[in-house]
C-alpha cells in the first residue's frame, strides 16, 4: 500500500484556515447583498427586455404580413377598378362612335332625300319649261303656216322644215 506523508511545512496553520474561511464567508455575504442581487436583477431585466423585443418583433412581423395582404388586396381591387373603368370607357367610346355613325347615316339619308327631291323638282320644272317652249313653237309655226297660204304641199313641208331648223332651244 501506499502511504501518503504530509510535510508539516506545507500544512496551513489552523488560524490561517479559520481567517480565510471567515473572509470567504464575509465576501460571500457582501457579494450576495451588493453584487449578486443587482447582477441577477440586471440579467432578469435583460431577459425580460429580450423577450419583449422578440414579442414586438413577432407582432411587427404579423403586422407587416397583414399590411402586405392588405396591400395585395388593394392592388387587386385597383386592378379590378381599372379594368372596369377601361371597359366602361371602351363601351362609351363604342356608343359614341355608333351614335356618330347613326347621326351621319340619318344626315346622309336626309341630304340624299333633299337632293332627290330637288332633282325631281328641277326635272319637273325643266320638263314643264320644255313643254311650254314646244307648245309656243308649235303655236308659232302653226300661226306662220296659216298666215302663208301655200298652194303646194311640198312647199308647205319645206317651209316647216326651214322653220324647225331656224328654231333655237334654250
Amino acid at each position: 500500500m501506499f502511504i501518503l506523508e504530509i510535510n508539516p511545512l506545507v500544512l496551513p496553520d489552523i488560524g490561517l484556515v479559520f481567517w480565510n474561511t471567515i473572509a470567504f464567508l464575509v465576501l460571500l455575504v457582501v457579494l450576495g447583498k451588493f453584487a449578486w442581487k443587482p447582477m441577477l436583477k440586471a440579467i432578469s431585466e435583460r431577459e425580460t427586455g429580450i423577450e419583449d423585443a422578440l414579442l414586438r418583433a413577432e407582432k411587427m412581423k404579423a403586422d407587416m404580413a397583414a399590411m402586405q395582404n392588405e396591400n395585395e388586396a388593394l392592388l387587386a381591387k385597383s386592378r379590378e377598378e381599372r379594368a372596369i373603368l377601361i371597359k366602361e370607357a371602351k363601351e362609351a367610346s363604342e356608343k359614341m362612335v355608333a351614335e356618330a355613325k347613326e347621326k351621319a347615316k340619318s344626315e346622309y339619308d336626309r341630304i340624299l332625300t333633299d337632293a332627290q327631291s330637288a332633282i325631281t323638282q328641277q326635272k319637273n320644272a325643266a320638263i314643264a319649261d320644255v313643254k311650254n317652249q314646244v307648245g309656243s313653237l308649235v303655236v308659232e309655226i302653226a300661226e306662220k303656216v296659216l298666215r302663208k297660204e301655200l298652194s303646194n304641199k311640198a312647199e308647205q313641208e319645206s317651209y316647216i322644215k326651214q322653220l324647225a331648223d331656224g328654231v333655237k332651244l334654250n
